[in-house]
């Protein structure tokens, strides 16, 4: 894991702080959101890792672990914009057996992943419980979106510029560094849907320019 830096790691700490006291025992819901590339794994990951040195209890998840199958995915054909935001990720699935369960009233038994996207390969994961007043942290794109925003307790957003995250897409992926390039029309396109859909930067609890690894700085925060 990317080690921090002095000023990333005050930043981990402010975020840490803003996340709501559970109430009554019952899980908080953190959502870490951005486009590709902009460090959403990273973050959740050392974020986590912050709130266990608190003291809590957290659930790590991804939403990288909740895609529909391959032959879904594409539906619409290989490079359509709408096809990756509309089709992507199984929000039912989602829903049922990771956010309901964990949210009030819900059983607190939850998966964390249902699908292995490398393989394609369906995955049937033991149920878990939740203990008292774990702390959700899961990451993805996506996750301001109508059917999921009321889920989260504390959400943030990574800001990072796509010519940003087309190099660094580039470095880990070998893809084009050029976000207007072709093979990128796909995902940039859906990201744009989405932020004409949903506009995460407003919806979001946490506003974090997250374009610098070793400076991240926090545009907006709760009061």
């Amino acid at each position: 894991m990317m080690e921090n830096s002095e000023q990333r790691a005050e930043v981990l700490r402010v975020v840490a702080d803003a996340v709501p006291r559970s109430v009554a025992g019952e899980p908080v819901l953190v959502a870490v959101d951005g486009v590709d590339g902009a460090g959403k794994s990273v973050f959740g990951d050392q974020f986590a890792e912050v709130l266990r040195d608190a003291g809590h209890s957290v659930i790590r998840a991804s939403v990288d672990d909740f895609h529909r199958p391959r032959e879904h995915r594409y539906c619409r054909g290989r490079e359509s914009p709408s096809g990756f935001w509309l089709d992507s990720f199984d929000y039912d699935r989602l829903r049922a057996e990771l956010l309901d369960p964990l949210s009030p009233g819900g059983s607190g038994r939850y998966r964390t992943a249902v699908h292995e996207f490398a393989t394609d390969r369906h995955l049937d994961e033991p149920w878990q419980s939740a203990t008292r007043g774990a702390v959700l942290v899961l990451d993805g794109l996506f996750l301001h979106r109508d059917e999921l925003r009321a889920y989260w307790d504390l959400s943030v957003f990574l800001a990072v510029p796509f010519a940003v995250t087309a190099r660094r897409m580039a470095e880990r992926d070998g893809t084009p560094a050029d976000p207007d390039h072709p093979k990128l029309r796909r995902y940039v396109g859906a990201q744009r849907m989405y932020f004409e859909s949903s506009r995460p930067l407003e919806r979001a609890d946490v506003v974090i320019d997250n374009s610098h690894w070793a400076e991240p700085v926090i545009i907006r925060r709760p009061e």
